[in-house]
């Protein structure tokens, strides 16, 4: 699972480890919140190991399944939930940059899709077909059916990965199943306080939007759901039902 040290990927591999899978944990530069995640999944009784990797570099990203792969063979589902978030707006004084775009490109839509493609030769590969059929989940954002203007690189980019979701899909079939999970806002980000986050929590049809454990729980169903494949969940308590033309971190001040 990769972004899985800290915050919600944290959240979604401990999930994992209490249903008793084994949890391969990636990080990029936070190796402290990584071992921390390891030692609390080893908990429950089962494997975890740390891996660390550049999702920005192709060679790093390659080599990361490489030695997930080998030391775990009877991998069956890959969650890709690292990914970057800053801010930039085409109108505004924050614009749009070709290294930004880039920057969000590499680790929110060519790393995902490198390691959706390693898993689908790993899969290929294996002779014994297990009960529930492997999956690949992409982490995505309620954004993407609620569009606005706001984190313009970071929206493009997580765009591109939803189209993704049906497209490798139905090339991935029947070895590998892909689909997308898109929370809404579930944690703080960036310089959001506490208090404009819960605000923010709430602009929902059901007075809250999705948790963590709400997102973790979510990952683990669509794992074991071999009938499910080529579409997204949308868990955000009906977030993407309230258009706006600001993202919801910029009405909360």
């Amino acid at each position: 699972m990769t972004g899985a040290a800290k915050r919600l990927g944290r959240e979604i591999a401990l999930q994992f480890a209490r249903q008793g899978w084994d949890v391969a944990v990636h990080y990029g530069r936070s190796g402290q919140e990584a071992a921390q995640t390891v030692e609390e999944i080893q908990g429950f009784g089962v494997k975890a190991q740390a891996f660390q990797a550049d999702l920005a570099d192709e060679v790093s990203t390659n080599n990361l399944f490489k030695a997930v792969s080998t030391a775990f063979p009877h991998l069956s589902c890959l969650v890709n939930s690292a990914s970057i978030f800053e801010y930039d707006r085409a109108s505004s004084d924050t614009p749009l940059s070709g290294k930004r775009l880039q920057e969000h490109m590499q680790v929110n839509l060519m790393a995902p899709i490198l390691l959706s493609q390693l898993m689908f030769e790993c899969q290929k590969s294996k002779s014994n077909r297990s009960e529930v059929v492997p999956s690949v989940i992409q982490l995505l954002d309620q954004k993407l059916i609620n569009l606005n203007p706001d984190y313009l690189s970071y929206t493009l980019s997580k765009a591109a990965l939803l189209s993704s979701v049906e497209l490798l899909a139905m090339d991935f079939a029947p070895h590998l199943r892909v689909v997308g999970l898109a929370p809404g806002i579930s944690l703080p980000s960036g310089d959001q306080t506490n208090d404009g986050f819960s605000k923010a929590h709430q602009m929902t049809p059901l007075g809250k939007s999705s948790t963590p454990a709400d997102i973790a729980k979510a990952a683990v169903f669509l794992a074991e759901s071999s009938a499910i494949t080529g579409t997204t969940l949308y868990v955000d308590g009906g977030q993407h039902l309230l258009p706006s033309t600001r993202d919801v971190m910029f009405k909360t001040n």
